[in-house]
């Protein structure tokens, strides 16, 4: 798709950005780059997927099995 660059700009066609709520345009060497920003906040996601251990224990002593510390 080609268009035209007004005073305001270039249009992008909603169609072509789906269901995103938000974009981050950046110019990047002779490339402009809109890409999604993504709405979820990392932190609130820590601990949904968890990895399965030996050690049952690891979130009471985090301190011994990262630093050999009792």
């Amino acid at each position: 798709m080609r268009s035209k660059v007004t005073e305001q700009g270039v249009f992008i066609p909603k169609h072509m950005l789906q269901e995103i709520e938000e974009v981050d345009i950046r110019k990047e060497q002779d490339v402009i780059l809109v890409v999604p920003v993504v709405s979820t906040d990392p932190v609130m996601e820590l601990g949904t997927d968890p990895i399965t251990d030996e050690a049952q224990d690891a979130s009471e002593n985090h301190d011994q099995y990262l630093y050999g510390q009792a």
